[in-house]
């Protein structure tokens, strides 16, 4: 009865067009009058209790963040810094798309962000230079997932706020398991270009080892920026609110100094800021009616005694459920796949042993596939947009099917070693 009702609820008001939070919340609603004798003040609580969390105020400072620096030509200037770097090296400027990448999600902590940024840069520079196209959006819509995973990571922030989970042990522990996944596109594309050398046409002139090391000179702003988030941050230093709003006064400084930032263009990233923070708080609204629904029924409880009386080992649980993550990125954008799951998958996972903080990376991860999973994958549409749809999405999707293989390697690897991701918040806290 109570799985009828969940499922029949969410898919009536689905069907009808709302958006996902409104009917998560319905939904969460109707559980609560039908099997909590009408108890749905219940949510009321609920919903103050998450929204008066002093972290979850961190998120809209790191939206505004993503959107100054998405705004103001940063990612221009990262993006010529790093070029000479890697113009000898069979893959060329498709390297630098994944280390731009990287640079840029560390202080953007969006994944659309970052491939919009970089893509708006990167695309129409190799293709002028006769790099293959398919190669060029494969590596952006890559290289754009890195923004999920390196912290400030908008996914793990709602997720340490949403399960009370450390977020200093959160970001830790994103930053070796996001460089070993951009260290494996790397790689990738270093074996494709040296077996396909058509795809990413290498520069016949040495570049300078002087002329290298100036360019990369030109990334101190950002790094400063990088180490005044994250370091206060993982070194206790600030709570992540502080050090996002920190990052914030920093972005808009470096912005108009280094970058091409007007009164205009911050404006305007105030604005989408709000209509961001706004679409994401009403998910977490939505989500949290419905966990409060369904904690109070245990219905978590009953999943984890149910996964016991199969007989699973807790691997073939993980198993199921990232493949069930898998499914979901199909249909749902990935921050909303986690908000609307955690309630049943955080207390399932951590019951039969797996450690918070890894649980916290692996969904990062999973979520990370769905944003380049057709037909919802965020960045494939963004990608097909800015090639001003000479590529298909469905032809985007299929250049980024070797790196949503490798986010598949990177969860066994994960699994297999969890240390990569437990080691940092081991030795920081």
């Amino acid at each position: 009865m109570f799985w009828t009702t969940l499922i029949g609820t969410l898919f009536v008001t689905a069907s009808t067009g709302v958006a996902l939070g409104a009917a998560l919340g319905l939904t969460g609603l109707v559980i609560l009058y039908v099997f909590s004798n009408g108890a749905t003040s219940l949510a009321i609580d609920a919903i103050w209790n998450v929204f008066n969390s002093f972290t979850l105020s961190a998120v809209p400072m790191f939206i505004l963040l993503g959107e100054i620096l998405l705004r103001s030509g940063v990612s221009e200037r990262a993006y010529t810094a790093f070029s000479p770097l890697f113009r000898r090296v069979p893959g060329g400027l498709l390297h630098t798309n994944i280390a731009v990448c990287t640079l840029f999600g560390a202080v953007s902590g969006s994944s659309l962000s970052t491939a919009a940024a970089v893509g708006s840069v990167a695309y129409p520079e190799m293709v002028r230079r006769g790099y293959d196209k398919d190669a060029v959006v494969g590596s952006l819509a890559g290289g754009g997932t890195l923004g999920l995973l390196i912290p400030p990571s908008l996914s793990l922030l709602i997720f340490g706020a949403l399960t009370e989970t450390s977020i200093g042990r959160l970001f830790a522990a994103g930053i070796l398991p996001g460089l070993m996944v951009g260290a494996l596109f790397m790689g990738f594309i270093f074996l494709m270009c040296l077996r396909r050398p058509a795809l990413a046409p290498r520069s016949p002139d040495p570049t300078p080892f002087l002329k290298i090391v100036k360019g990369l000179g030109g990334i101190l702003p950002l790094l400063v920026l990088i180490v005044a988030v994250i370091g206060s941050i993982i070194g206790g230093l600030a709570t992540p609110t502080e050090a996002a709003g920190v990052g914030v006064v920093l972005a808009v400084l470096v912005s108009f100094v280094w970058g091409d930032m007007t009164v205009r263009k911050l404006l305007e990233a105030i604005y989408r800021s709000v209509l961001l923070f706004t679409s994401v708080g009403f998910l977490v609204l939505g989500a949290t009616i419905l966990a409060q629904s369904v904690s109070i029924l245990g219905v978590p409880q009953q999943i984890l005694e149910a996964a016991a009386d199969t007989g699973l080992g807790r691997y073939s649980v993980l198993l199921i459920v990232v493949v069930i993550y898998l499914l979901l990125g199909c249909v749902f954008d990935g921050l909303s796949m986690m908000i609307m799951t955690l309630p049943v998958v955080f207390p399932l996972l951590t019951s039969l042993g797996f450690d918070p903080v890894w649980v916290g990376v692996i969904i990062t991860i999973v979520i990370e596939i769905g944003q380049v999973t057709p037909p919802v994958g965020l960045n494939l549409s963004v990608l097909a947009s800015l090639t001003n749809h000479e590529l298909s999405l469905g032809r985007v999707a299929t250049a980024t099917i070797p790196y949503w293989v490798i986010h598949l390697v990177a969860i066994v690897l994960l699994t297999a070693f969890p240390i990569i991701a437990l080691y940092l918040p081991g030795v920081m806290f």
